[in-house]
């Protein structure tokens, strides 16, 4: 929305006073900013999620597919996710407790994989990836199963973009796939906070943040973020007041 610099003029902005000052300030461009409204809406708005329902999500030790899987569980649904470590994986089940979790590099076979962590198939995806594993989620899904799509970051940098070969499981399978833009969803705001800031005072929702110092570091951050080299939400803390 502004530029990467150490002062911005904003003109016309979209802009809204910090009420809860007792959280730490970064968390604004996170768990409790664009990235938190981006899962709380994907998750309750698109999804529609119930009890006991067996959710997958993707980059799923990112900014927004942390929050996604903790949702899942507090709804009391089963929930895994993939990410691209063996050290992220271990995040995921230990710390944001995620039922299960796997390193997408080493499964050969993505179809395979599913089927082992999802044995009755998928009813909810959040797609934060797109490409292979958007293909190989198709083929696992439950009838009338839902996928919101949030991002596809292994297509964004690609000169032409992969294909997706298994779209007739949506007409089989009366399958839902929406995707979304979170502006959308900003008047829900002061009601996300509501659900939220209890939660992360009483240590029932955490999060985790991967801080770069100084406005020259931004560039290796941003790139950082392609091969996976971040954890958690990326940040680059311009000034500390």
């Amino acid at each position: 929305m502004t530029g990467w610099e150490e002062y911005s003029l904003v003109t016309a902005p979209r802009l809204f006073k910090i009420q809860h000052t007792d959280m730490p300030l970064s968390y604004y461009t996170g768990i409790l900013g664009m990235p938190g409204m981006t899962a709380y809406a994907g998750f309750f708005e698109v999804c529609s999620p119930k009890q006991g329902e067996y959710v997958f999500v993707s980059a799923a030790s990112g900014a927004v597919g942390q929050l996604v899987g903790q949702f899942a569980k507090l709804v009391g649904c089963y929930v895994v996710g993939s990410a691209g470590s063996k050290d992220k994986v271990d995040l995921l089940k230990n710390k944001f407790g995620f039922d299960e979790a796997f390193n997408y590099k080493e499964e050969p076979d993505l179809d395979a994989a599913l089927k082992r962590y999802f044995p009755e198939g998928i009813n909810i995806y959040f797609e934060n990836v797109g490409g292979k594993m958007l293909d190989a989620v198709l083929l696992n899904m439950r009838i009338q199963g839902r996928i919101t799509l949030c991002g596809m970051i292994s297509q964004y940098n690609n000169d032409k973009p992969e294909g997706v070969h298994n779209l007739t499981c949506l007409i089989s399978k009366r399958i839902r796939m929406e995707g979304f833009l979170v502006p959308d969803y900003f008047h829900l705001y002061p009601k996300f906070l509501e659900m939220m800031i209890p939660r992360i005072k009483e240590g029932k929702i955490v999060y985790v943040e991967d801080k770069a110092e100084g406005l020259e570091s931004a560039p290796a951050a941003l790139v950082g973020l392609f091969s996976g080299r971040n954890v958690g939400k990326q940040v680059v803390e311009v000034a500390t007041e």
